[in-house]
C-alpha cells in the first residue's frame, strides 16, 4: 500500500496494460490512478489527493477521511446475546468488548509480522 496525507492507496498491476494501476481506500468517491513505473505511479497517487482536497475545498465540501472508526459486523444472534453478557460481567459496553477484542487479534499479528 502507498500512503500520502493520511491517505492510503492499494496497488495492482495489470499484465494487459502493462501498468500500474491504484485505487484509495476507504472513500465513498472513487479515486484511481496509474503509471507505468513506481515513481510514475507515485506521482500519480500525490495528484490524485492533492486534486481530490482542492476539489472538495473548491465546491466546499468536508474531504472523507478514510475511516470513521464505525462500522457494521454481522454476527449469529447467539454470539450477539453472549458479547453483551460478557461485556456486562465485566462492566464494560459491547462496543469497549469488540474494540478490546480488535486490538488484542491486531496485536498478535502485529507480533508475528
Amino acid at each position: 500500500m502507498m500512503e500520502y496525507k493520511g491517505y492510503h492507496a492499494e496497488i495492482k498491476y495489470s499484465d494487459e496494460d502493462r501498468l500500474f494501476v491504484g485505487q484509495v481506500v476507504g472513500l465513498s468517491d472513487t479515486l484511481a490512478f496509474h503509471g507505468a513505473s513506481v515513481s510514475e505511479l507515485e506521482e500519480m497517487f500525490h495528484q490524485s489527493i492533492d486534486n481530490y482536497l482542492e476539489l472538495c475545498r473548491e465546491v466546499g465540501k468536508t474531504p472523507e477521511k478514510e475511516y470513521k472508526g464505525r462500522f457494521n459486523v454481522r454476527i449469529p444472534a447467539a454470539l450477539h446475546r453472549t458479547a453483551v453478557l460478557c461485556a456486562k460481567q465485566r462492566d464494560m459496553s459491547l462496543n469497549d468488548l469488540v474494540t478490546r477484542a480488535l486490538e488484542e487479534e491486531c496485536a498478535k499479528l502485529t507480533a508475528g509480522a
